[in-house]
């Protein structure tokens, strides 16, 4: 495949050897170069040989520079070519439960195996053909963060409606021999894959171990928008209490046999069932942070610990604060902490309930700013509203529901204050001290 490059860093190797815009990459030392993985991983070296197009014309240009030093080719997009669409149809996929009329970019599936090296997200692996499974393992693409579910193969395909969904968890065992560390996820829906179909999946998961690095499971979300989808039912305080007993039993088999507790509830199964929070020690590394593992402990010790180096107020400090109906409170105990040592700080938080999904969704990353003005218009008790960051999208300009901050601003006569995730940071924006 050939790709055409955008434009050329100046002061560049690529520069400096004469390749300009529009010139079209091919190949480096003789490597076909199809995407960002490619590119990144064959001009990384020192020395290379580029086939390249410049004008029309097919030269090869040999390139010195540092090691990993970079090339300095930018592409229209950042993989170069089109994200990877998902092709399973799961019965308990978000994506099929939101509500028409957000923007287009929220519906869009992606199942693309580049994104979870470089971003962090999770993939099926039914949309990988031999030749990119070979290629994780040729450049060793790790760890690689995988959406397991179940390692039984017909009941994957009927979770997933993917006759392909069962075949590829060969994979796992190919990446294993091949030293590819695996992040995987187990999306649990009540009276489908839990119960002695959950043990299972970590009986064959553990024997992966340690390539198999972390397991993280999590309570599949469900919306008040199924019409059509399969009928799945939400956990409710017995059966969350019975799926996290066998979680932590096989945790506990883990830690004693490997020394790592390598299965990770998602702190959702705590809530659910009404149980303590573990300490920080029980999560080791916080591997699964973007599943919702551990982050009530992390943000509450951050919290706490940050509070303990502040300086008390000088001035009168005022705030309201919205978040999720899970967190909410987490958040309250954590500002009442920080009105026991800070006199003259006071902070009102606002439990959101989720009406614009409905079901069961607490997580403060899915409320709206319509769900925001409907509850809290005429509510607040300062001019200062905080909303977390996870509400927003990464340019924190605007919530889920397409409504930016200044209009939300302007329907609730506000200034919003937007609040890191961590429990540090929050903190400080809570007292208004500047980021450090």
């Amino acid at each position: 495949m050939a790709v055409k490059i955008a434009s050329v860093d100046q002061g560049s190797a690529a520069e400096q050897a004469g390749i300009v815009a529009d010139s079209v990459l091919l190949s480096a030392d003789g490597n076909p170069i199809n995407d960002m993985l490619d590119y990144q991983f064959y001009t990384a070296n020192p020395k290379m040989e580029l086939a390249v197009r410049i004008g029309g014309k097919l030269q090869y240009l040999t390139i010195e520079k540092q090691e990993y030093e970079p090339l300095g080719c930018n592409f229209e997009s950042y993989l170069i070519d089109q994200h990877h669409s998902c092709k399973n149809h799961c019965m308990f996929c978000f994506i099929d439960q939101m509500p028409k009329g957000m923007r287009e970019s929220l519906y869009f599936k992606d199942d693309d195996e580049r994104l979870s090296f470089l971003f962090g997200n999770y993939v099926t692996l039914t949309n990988l053909s031999e030749h990119e499974v070979q290629r994780i393992m040729k450049m060793h693409i790790s760890p690689i963060n995988i959406s397991v579910h179940t390692m039984n193969p017909q009941l994957r395909v009927r979770m997933m409606a993917n006759k392909r969904a069962g075949e590829v968890l060969s994979y796992l065992n190919d990446f294993a021999d091949a030293g590819i560390q695996m992040n995987c996820q187990l999306v649990l829906c009540r009276g489908i894959n839990d119960g002695e179909e959950l043990r299972y999946s970590l009986d064959k998961l553990m024997e992966l171990h340690p390539a198999v690095q972390s397991v993280a499971a999590v309570p599949a979300g469900l919306t008040a928008h199924r019409k059509g989808l399969y009928p799945l039912v939400a956990y409710d305080k017995e059966t969350a209490a019975q799926t996290l007993d066998i979680l932590e039993e096989y945790g506990q088999k883990c830690l004693d046999k490997f020394g790592v507790r390598l299965v990770y509830p998602g702190d959702e199964w705590f809530l659910l069932a009404e149980r303590e929070i573990p300490s920080a020690e029980y999560y080791d590394e916080f591997l699964q942070l973007e599943n919702g593992v551990g982050m009530w402990r992390l943000y509450h010790d951050n919290f706490l610990e940050e509070l303990q180096h502040t300086k008390p107020l000088l001035f009168p400090k005022r705030m309201d604060v919205v978040t999720g109906t899970m967190a909410a409170p987490l958040i309250q105990q954590m500002a009442q902490k920080a009105q026991q040592r800070h006199k003259m700080l006071k902070v009102e938080v606002h439990a959101i309930r989720n009406d614009f999904f409905g079901g069961n969704v607490g997580v403060a990353g899915l409320v709206t700013a319509t769900d925001i003005i409907k509850q809290c218009k005429g509510k607040l008790t300062s001019k200062l509203l905080g909303v977390p960051e996870v509400m927003l999208r990464t340019e924190q300009d605007k919530f889920l529901d397409d409504i930016t901050v200044e209009e939300l601003e302007k329907e609730l006569k506000v200034k919003i204050k937007i609040l890191p995730a961590d429990g540090a940071g929050c903190l400080r924006g809570m007292l208004g001290l500047k980021d450090e």
